[in-house]
């Protein structure tokens, strides 16, 4: 895009339009899974290819995962990703879900999304999280700091972005470049999966995403917690809340629970401290669960949305009415880059984005 292209205002940069009939913004969270016997390349090349296809299916915005050592992830860099997507397509939104702010300086991070936003006006978010991403031994190879200093490293990155630093600090000199105020700056949202970002973006009047496909107990009160402290903002003038929701549509529905438990195995795994690529729908069903091992697996899929497409529209739809939300962005985690490419169609055809097959 041209340094001369108009950027939307904030807060229609954050909302958007529904597509098709869909009650809401649909969106994706690309994680880069690795499956087992591919290799990282391929699950870059895939999301790649989601990103295309994601843009022509109508989905509202893709962000990209920010996670550290962790075999079944290719996503450990969510800047240099989301250059690599956003030169391969050219309306739909992309951003970080997230950016570990912790793991960075808030000045990096400042020159690294000035630049996404220089190049690409109007198409970068910049989601925050405060969570290592990884395991403690790599968290301490990444140098993190404090996850306490969270509200003041996104203060910092905000004057970064801003240029607002006020005369006397200590980092009023220090110029973000190519952070540009006349463009504005990408909207930042606080991603999280407890109560402590939902009431921090809402006291700072910014968008809120919450992980509800790893934290759906917390959903409705980390919600609660956002929308009761939110204070208007220069870029929101009302509370915007998303929540991420795993998801697996499939031909039929026994297909998508086939698929479905291999994410699940691949879950087991890493809460085992065995992290591992994606298994194939055979080892999945060959593994030798223990009764303790079946119920964590039931327990994990019971806050999947999985079956055929009308169904996972269903469920869908009938989460955004529990929780009130302004947007769904949909993440699944199956075994295979095309199971993976066919689910998000599915969903996308269902909710009439696009033509009927």
């Amino acid at each position: 895009m041209s340094d001369v292209a108009e950027t939307p205002a904030p807060d229609d940069q954050i909302r958007g339009i529904a597509r098709g009939d869909a009650e809401v913004p649909l969106s994706i969270l690309d994680l880069a899974t690795v499956s087992a016997g591919h290799t990282p390349s391929d699950a870059l090349r895939t999301s790649t290819e989601l990103a295309r296809r994601a843009e022509e299916w109508g989905y509202h915005r893709l962000w990209v995962a920010e996670h550290h050592g962790m075999p079944s992830v290719a996503s450990s860099s969510p800047a240099v990703l989301i250059a690599h997507l956003a030169a391969n397509t050219s309306t739909i939104r992309l951003g970080s879900g997230g950016v570990m702010l912790p793991n960075h300086a808030p000045l990096v991070i400042a020159e690294q999304f000035g630049t996404l936003h220089a190049l690409h006006p109007g198409r970068i978010d910049l989601g925050l999280g405060r969570a290592p991403g990884t395991d403690q031994a790599t968290a301490n190879a990444l140098r993190r700091g404090d996850a306490e200093r969270f509200p003041q490293e996104v203060a910092d990155l905000t004057s970064f972005l801003d240029g607002s630093f006020p005369a006397g600090h200590p980092y009023a000199r220090i110029k973000a470049v190519p952070a540009d105020p006349s463009l504005g700056r990408p909207p930042i949202w606080l991603l999280g999966s407890s109560g402590f970002s939902a009431q921090l973006a809402g006291l700072l009047g910014l968008p809120f995403a919450f992980a509800h496909h790893f934290s759906a107990a917390n959903t409705g009160p980390a919600l609660d917690l956002y929308r009761s402290s939110f204070q208007p903002s220069a870029v929101l003038d009302r509370p915007y809340a998303l929540i991420g929701v795993s998801a697996v549509a499939a031909d039929t529905a026994e297909q998508a629970r086939r698929l479905a438990r291999t994410g699940g195995l691949s879950m087991l795994r890493l809460r085992r401290g065995q992290p591992a690529p994606i298994p194939t729908p055979e080892e999945a069903e060959s593994y030798p669960y223990s009764e303790v091992e079946e119920d964590f697996l039931e327990a994990w899929l019971s806050n999947v949305v999985i079956g055929d497409a009308q169904e996972v529209r269903t469920g869908l739809s009938a989460l955004r009415e529990r929780f009130g939300v302004d947007e769904l962005m949909i993440t699944t985690t199956v075994y295979g880059g095309e199971n993976r490419l066919r689910s998000y169609e599915l969903i996308a055809r269902a909710y009439k984005m696009i033509d009927d097959m």
